[in-house]
């Protein structure tokens, strides 16, 4: 196990929480059976901690278009290109655990355009890397070419949204370097 600190910033003692906040990393830690440094990381600015984990959950866990794993893969699509090694280490765990595919994560975070995706999340990727790289460049045609794969305008959106709160994620992660936790690399390796 890693003995390096989990953020260059303070990590609070649990004790110390608010109620809802010591809660939401309870309840992280029994379905994991660890704590996300992530969780830590920012639960010495409760506020924050609050906003950032409503709009995960808000874009994250909603019904959509996009099934769990596409949202994964655009997280760790993103994270790639934007050189956070947390979410890249830390969500290729959860992709590989909701794809069923223990190969998936490490071909998307390194170039999608040759892992063993469908076209259709290719072109989701090559979008959230638009997105996440050149937005002031997306036009009709970039929505056009997503219709043409069944995504529709919510779709899109939620394709835009998890791009951009990522690439804040990624910054507020490099930043703080901010450690993925030892367990998140080995998870989803083995798929039965």
């Amino acid at each position: 196990m890693s003995t390096h600190a989990a953020s260059r910033f303070p990590i609070p003692d649990l004790g110390g929480l608010p109620d809802d906040i010591l809660a939401s990393i309870m309840a992280v830690q029994e379905k994991a059976g660890f704590i996300p440094n992530v969780f830590l990381a920012l639960a010495h600015r409760p506020a924050e901690f609050r906003a950032f984990f409503a709009y995960h959950d808000a874009l994250m866990e909603r019904d959509s278009g996009l099934t769990k794993a596409e949202r994964e893969m655009i997280v760790v699509a993103t994270s790639g290109d934007n050189g956070c090694q947390y979410c890249v280490v830390a969500h290729g765990a959860i992709l590989r655990i909701r794809a069923k595919n223990a190969l998936i994560a490490d071909q998307v975070a390194i170039n999608h355009r040759k892992a063993d995706i469908t076209d259709r999340q290719k072109a989701m990727l090559d979008f959230a890397l638009k997105v996440s790289n050149r937005s002031n460049e997306v036009d009709d045609a970039d929505f056009d070419l997503l219709r043409g794969h069944g995504f529709d305008d919510d779709d899109i959106w939620d394709i835009a949204s998890i791009t951009g709160l990522f690439g804040f994620s990624n910054r507020l992660a490099n930043f703080a370097s901010i450690r993925p936790n030892d367990e998140f690399y080995t998870m989803g390796r083995t798929i039965n």
